[in-house]
């Protein structure tokens, strides 16, 4: 039985005004709800007192009545008789008011001690629920550990100690090691490694100097590093974060209202048993005990706490899910629609095999390559740069720069004239096939190859790919064996996506899609009855993200494609969203669990009250027992407490 505020009552938001500033009034608050105020515990003491004085028949002034019994029952009954007559204003039909109607007739009939040991039952019961509610908020909240309440602020050569909500865009910010970083800025001096998995989920820290990108709620670790202030509070990537959690934890999914409709319908339930009782056996005390044993409130309860639970763990999982409705839907997706790019693979192209003419070594025809393509802006070209790079290779600017777009470039260096291209393009250039023979065919259908001449003299091939991530593999295998249909659209070539999906063993494949492609292709599953999570990263999955049952975008993704889902996964590991569907799954068997259970204790309950088997003391002890099991077994989601 619940006679606190519902979960969305208790709310008080993660509105970060400027994020850091409710940090501490936030997580003070969320102690305090994880205390019990003293007027509970007065109002127990009260009861429990009474309850004693009654027992022993202290001081009864009057034959019939206790008016120590009936002072007490009111005193530690209030709160119960306050939202009954609130729910009855309202036109709701809820336990509170059935748990007073048995209240005043254990009184009317004189059960003085049975009334007071059931008032003293449901009051301990609502502090262990309040707790637990508490717990699940306090899940929550703990996002807001992420931020440190004030940021070391140099300006006019003077480091001051500021509050967040002080911060202004252009503010030097000064962030020690082991400090969390206040704000989305830009390095401007130091050097340091920051572990900044809570924003974009990377396992390893990542390396920062000058002009590199730092972001809220991520931890400096070994250097110091002054960092201009670019984006604050709401603004920041950690805010956006908060801020689509506190927006899910209001929200209410559809499986929640069904809970506060049977809720209702138990109550007009146990209602009309109790009155059917009274009618055959004329027995007030069973009649009692039919209204005091049915309680819904495991129900009523126990499933905003489950959903308030699974998102929270959700979040701590690396996954934000922007509501309740969402969390719902992800339980019974069979259909998942990947997109490619940045999503099953890096969105990258790497070097994977380098080839060379007979007498020509890896280092020259790479260096001829990183020169010729030092300019190119095409995907390819820088990729040929930072693999020479790695490799310790020297930065050479060419003295002349040409590019013909599908095809290839030109450089000139050292009066040299260097060409990096397709096979095609060589041919142009004056390359015969029999030259060109010599090396040897693309290494995979996933690869592109280019070739390298110098001074008319063929060096060797390059082959460029987009690698598959290590994950992507272990994810899908792990939808298919939740029985999901796995289907991969994407923009790339036929041969690229085939063997794409040949490697990581899709179901089904569409390629060349231009987006509006890709949004029919949703659109035609989700009108077929099929419940489609679409998980991509670009602006061209966008709209097929919107049409789709849940719409998942990678955490690296386009802020265009985060918009649009409905679930944000932190980073790029697929293996994330595979964890969310697994929550969502055992969020809804719990709470189809609690139902079922609720359904057949108020059953079982109800016949045995009526048979004239469970006293009302006896009723109580089952309504306030099962009611705890449900909510705990709710409350198996929440994550644990963790500190910054």
């Amino acid at each position: 039985m619940s006679t606190s505020p519902s979960l969305e009552d208790r709310h008080q938001g993660f509105a970060l005004a400027k994020v850091g500033d409710r940090v501490h009034e936030d997580s003070d608050e969320g102690d305090h709800q994880h205390s019990v105020a003293w007027v509970d515990v007065v109002r127990i003491a009260v009861v429990a007192f009474g309850a004693t004085l009654v027992w022993f028949h202290v001081w009864e002034p009057f034959a019939r009545v206790s008016v120590i019994g009936i002072t007490a029952a009111i005193v530690g009954g209030w709160p119960i008789f306050r939202e009954a007559y609130e729910n009855i204003v309202e036109r709701r039909m809820t336990m509170e008011l059935s748990m007073s109607l048995a209240l005043f007739a254990a009184l009317a009939i004189g059960e003085f001690f049975t009334a007071l040991v059931i008032t003293l039952f449901v009051l301990v019961a609502e502090i262990l629920e309040g707790l637990t509610v508490a717990r699940g908020r306090g899940a929550i909240q703990d996002l807001l550990n992420y931020l440190p309440p004030t940021a070391s602020v140099r300006r006019s050569g003077e480091v001051k100690e500021t509050p967040l909500k002080e911060l202004a865009v252009g503010d030097f910010v000064l962030v020690n090691p082991g400090g969390r970083v206040p704000v989305d800025g830009t390095v401007i001096a130091g050097h340091s490694y920051v572990d900044q998995a809570t924003i974009t989920g990377e396992s390893m820290p990542v390396e920062k100097t000058v002009d590199t990108q730092v972001f809220a709620g991520t931890i400096n670790q070994s250097g110091a590093l002054e960092v201009r202030a670019d984006r604050l509070g709401h603004d920041t990537s950690f805010g956006k974060i908060v801020d689509a959690v506190e927006s899910a934890e209001r929200s209410r999914a559809p499986v929640q209202k069904l809970a506060d409709r049977l809720a209702g319908y138990l109550v007009y339930f146990a209602i009309g048993a109790a009155v059917l009782t009274f009618l055959i056996t004329r027995d007030a005390r069973s009649t009692i005990s039919v209204i005091i044993v049915a309680g819904a409130c495991g129900i009523a309860a126990g499933t905003p706490l489950a959903i308030l639970g699974g998102i929270g763990r959700a979040a701590r999982q690396g996954a934000i899910i922007k509501g309740g409705l969402y969390l719902e839907a992800l339980a019974t997706i069979d259909t998942v629609v990947l997109d490619k790019t940045g999503t099953l693979t890096f969105g990258r192209p790497e070097v994977r095999k380098v080839v060379t003419a007979r007498g020509i070594g890896k280092s020259e025809l790479l260096e001829a390559a990183a020169i010729a393509e030092r300019r190119s802006e095409h995907p390819m070209g820088k990729a040929i740069v930072a693999h020479a790079q790695t490799l310790g290779l020297p930065r050479i600017e060419p003295q002349e720069f040409v590019s013909t777009p599908g095809r290839g470039v030109a450089a000139v260096y050292m009066g040299e004239e260097i060409l990096v291209g397709s096979r095609s393009f060589l041919r142009q250039r004056g390359f015969g096939s029999n030259s060109l023979t010599e090396l040897s065919g693309i290494e995979g259908d996933t690869d592109s190859e280019v070739l390298v001449s110098r001074a008319g003299k063929l060096l060797g091939a390059i082959h460029v790919a987009d690698a598959v991530r290590p994950e992507a593999k272990k994810a899908i295998s792990a939808l298919k064996a939740m029985r999901m249909r796995v289907i991969l659209l994407t923009g790339d070539q036929r041969s690229v996506a085939v063997a794409v999906a040949r490697e990581l063993g899709v179901d089904d494949v569409g390629a060349e899609l231009l987006p509006d492609a890709k949004l029919k292709r949703v659109e035609a599953l989700v009108s077929d009855d099929r419940k489609v999570a679409m998980v991509g990263d670009g602006v061209n999955d966008a709209p097929a993200l919107a049409a789709a049952t849940v719409g998942v975008a990678m955490g690296s993704g386009t802020d265009v494609a985060r918009e649009s889902a409905d679930v944000v996964l932190l980073g790029n590991d697929l293996l994330k969203f595979v964890e969310t569907l697994q929550l969502a799954r055992r969020t809804r068997r719990i709470i189809m669990t609690n139902f079922s259970g609720t359904l057949v204790v108020d059953g079982i309950g109800i016949a045995l009250a009526a048979a004239g088997y469970l006293n009302p003391l006896l009723a109580a002890f089952i309504h306030v027992t099962s009611e705890l099991v449900f909510i705990l077994n709710s409350a198996r989601l929440l994550p644990p407490r963790q500190t910054a």
